[in-house]
């Protein structure tokens, strides 16, 4: 086991693209424990204490708690306003083992060897420094313990009918992602990060969303609709200089014309990794 690192002085340098939109959170209250932690659940055990790095509105946090009944849940994230909406989601679901804090992955407010499990989901490809977040997780990790990080990568987004504007949609979010500090393709770095951070015990692997049905091209084509003209990215995207609010409506109607057809397929691949501390 490598040496632990103390907590970072430095806080939060990136800008975090999405901001918290209806239509971002369309797509955060999607996500599940099945559908979007699947590495990590054969390796929960009933009394384990858990830190959700990143929680969001907190589904896939309930989930793991559910998981660890005799155990505890740790949700965290940087926005105050989304740490409550977990706590309220939590609370609806009757979840006794739980609790919420504000947190900052680059310095987290925990001693040492704190947690058997430290997960993040899609939160380090929105980080300032990805390898001092790896190295906070690590530290806050008791021995024995893991740390489950899994991140998309946009650059291996693959969808069909091939769309100019989509092209140009997807050239557009590295730019504007980049522009805010973060690393849109993060998914393919995990491995490489965790070694930069010190990790030794790596396993690497890979799953993937795919949105084919009716429905699905519908949800995931309408809350990038309307993410690419009403939400923080779109805000960003046009103060940045890297996008008129014209060019965004374009991509928009291209999203929805796209989302209409019987043969459109996308399909979001991921990273991951589970790291034995």
């Amino acid at each position: 086991m490598s040496q632990k690192t103390p907590p970072a002085t430095p806080g939060e340098t990136a800008v975090y693209t999405h901001g918290h939109h209806e239509s971002v959170l369309r797509s955060h209250t999607w996500r599940t424990a099945a559908n979007s932690a699947a590495y990590l659940v054969g390796e929960l055990k009933p009394h384990m204490r858990v830190l959700d790095i990143g929680c969001g509105p907190g589904t896939i946090s309930a989930d793991l708690a559910a998981l660890v009944p005799d155990g505890h849940v740790t949700a965290v994230d940087h926005a105050p306003g989304i740490v409550e909406q977990a706590r309220a989601y939590a609370a609806g679901r009757g979840l006794g083992n739980m609790s919420f804090a504000v947190a900052d992955v680059h310095a987290l407010d925990f001693p040492d060897d704190t947690f058997c499990v430290v997960h993040a989901h899609q939160v380090l490809q929105h980080v300032g420094d990805p390898v001092q977040a790896l190295r906070e997780m690590r530290r806050v990790t008791r021995p024995g313990g893991i740390v489950a990080v899994r991140d998309s990568d946009y650059g291996a987004f693959t969808w069909f009918p091939e769309a100019p504007a989509l092209d140009g949609w997807l050239e557009l979010y590295h730019r504007v992602a980049r522009a805010n500090g973060g690393e849109p393709d993060a998914g393919r770095r995990l491995k490489s990060w965790a070694m930069e951070a010190g990790y030794t015990d790596i396993r690497a692997s890979a799953s993937t969303w795919c949105f084919a049905t009716e429905e699905e091209r519908a949800w995931w084509s309408g809350l990038w609709a309307d993410r690419t003209v009403a939400s923080s990215y779109a805000e960003l995207a046009v103060d940045g200089g890297h996008a008129t609010a014209d060019e965004l409506t374009a991509v928009s109607e291209a999203w929805r014309e796209w989302g209409r057809r019987d043969d459109a397929w996308f399909m979001v691949p991921h990273g991951e990794i589970l790291c034995r501390v």
